[in-house]
């Protein structure tokens, strides 16, 4: 089962329209959990960030997430980095297209090779490091690119069933994973070794959270996967079971889990 491939068709066909790229955002803001759980940090996060902050979307993609701090957050400077050209030069031609490119820029770039120095306020990753083998090199690049007191807000799997893996020979949601998932005391250690300190990480997608996620994507993604016909019966799926996914997605994020198929962790750099 494959997740990628459906969501480089969806991006492909609504990206071709600034109206239609601002309804692909909205539905995805919608359905992903993890968009709820992110939306809700970066709300506390602006809180203690200057007005002209610097941010980084590192793994920027479709330019969700920097599409909505950029209408959040006026005053930020925001530069959304990918190693994916298409997409990179997807975002570049939205974001100039809406008048936010004196604000917002793009840019082709490896995480692991990525050298900026001391320059942002606030980095923001989501779903990417499960992605990347070489994750030691990326968090200290992060900490290096950060200013002092800079704090990074990290959404990715954790190893309770995060890419869907439940058993040895099951295989992940997302083919592209190089990792099922970090553990809580992987990752604070993994980050501690690259300098950073006030970490703290919680569980997402608890119960709740899992149940609206088969409900939401897996069996959607599960049918796509069969053929692209069942788009036209989505939107009456979701009429019929996105009610349900809305309830269990408040209670996700209201309440702290004991465990959780996703993490959500926020690390400062504080010498």
């Amino acid at each position: 089962m494959q997740y990628e491939p459906i969501k480089k068709v969806l991006g492909n066909f609504l990206g071709k329209s600034p109206l239609l790229r601002k309804l692909l955002y909205f539905f995805l803001d919608l359905l992903l959990l993890r968009t709820w759980h992110v939306r809700k940090a970066i709300r506390k996060t602006g809180k203690v960030l200057p007005a002209d902050a610097m941010v980084l979307d590192a793994g920027s993609g479709l330019g969700q997430y920097t599409w909505r701090m950029s209408s959040g957050y006026r005053g930020w400077k925001i530069k959304g980095i990918d190693i994916n050209r298409e997409e990179i030069a997807g975002c570049t031609d939205f974001f100039t297209k809406t008048g936010r490119s004196g604000r917002v820029e793009f840019e082709t770039c490896d995480l692991v090779a990525f050298t900026e120095k001391s320059r942002y306020d606030f980095i923001l990753t989501v779903d990417v490091m499960e992605h990347i083998e070489e994750d030691t090199t990326v968090f200290k690049n992060f900490f290096n690119a950060l200013k002092e007191r800079g704090i990074l807000l990290i959404s990715t799997p954790s190893d309770q069933g995060g890419s869907d893996v439940q058993q040895e020979d099951d295989s992940s949601f997302i083919d592209e994973h190089v990792r099922d998932g970090y553990g809580k005391e992987e990752i604070t250690l993994k980050l501690s070794e690259a300098g950073f300190s006030r970490i703290s990480v919680r569980y997402t997608y608890g119960k709740a959270g899992h149940i609206s996620w088969i409900l939401s994507m897996k069996y959607p993604v599960r049918l796509l996967n069969i053929s692209y016909l069942f788009f036209l019966i989505l939107p009456f799926y979701y009429l019929l079971f996105y009610p349900v996914s809305f309830f269990l997605n408040i209670i996700d994020q209201n309440i702290s889990h004991k465990t959780g198929t996703g993490l959500l962790v926020v690390a400062e750099k504080v010498r």
